[in-house]
């Protein structure tokens, strides 16, 4: 996450507003922050991913949503709006391009949104009683965590060959995520 516009925002005027087409804009306590720019290691890591989930939801009644897709969640009673790298939505409870129902999210991490990925997002995606599972994989080394929604609560995995993920039942493997990415 950028620094945050001087200007704050509503609600309803984020939900209309079609800011600058160079980024991609999330809010969060009424101040929009700017989405950098996907570096190739990033952008060939979302598609390894996209493709294996693409496949997994072919024939069934989830999606594997990209990054144009906002996850509206609530903290302390005021909304916030995420743009994950990839959304899996199987219960959709979608309003334009809002989802508030999905069932596994991924973020791919980057020297500038590793601390947030990994605290104040990770805080906030697991208030979300749809979801299963949220997948962080950093794009300068292989490195795969999961934090998994268990009956006991979440539960941080260190995924070192390969993680089953949940709402789809299948495997990513770390080898497949970094397929044919130089790092």
């Amino acid at each position: 996450m950028t620094e945050p516009t001087v200007r704050t925002m509503t609600e309803e005027e984020y939900l209309r507003w079609d800011g600058p087409r160079d980024a991609k804009w999330e809010f969060v306590d009424g101040f929009i922050y700017a989405q950098a720019g996907a570096s190739k290691p990033h952008d060939l890591i979302s598609g390894n991913i996209l493709r294996i989930l693409l496949n997994a939801t072919e024939d069934s009644s989830c999606s594997a949503i990209p990054s144009d897709l906002k996850v509206r969640v609530y903290r302390d009673g005021r909304p916030r709006y995420y743009l994950p790298d990839i959304v899996v939505v199987c219960e959709s409870n979608m309003v334009g391009n809002v989802e508030t129902q999905p069932c596994l999210i991924v973020e791919i991490l980057s020297a500038s949104t590793r601390a947030v990925d990994e605290t104040f997002k990770a805080s906030d995606y697991q208030r979300l009683d749809s979801l299963q599972g949220y997948l962080l994989v950093d794009s300068e080394r292989q490195r795969v965590m999961f934090h998994r929604h268990t009956t006991q609560g979440w539960r941080l995995e260190e995924v070192s060959d390969a993680v089953d993920l949940p709402c789809l039942d299948v495997p990513l493997s770390v080898d497949g995520i970094y397929r044919n990415v130089p790092l």
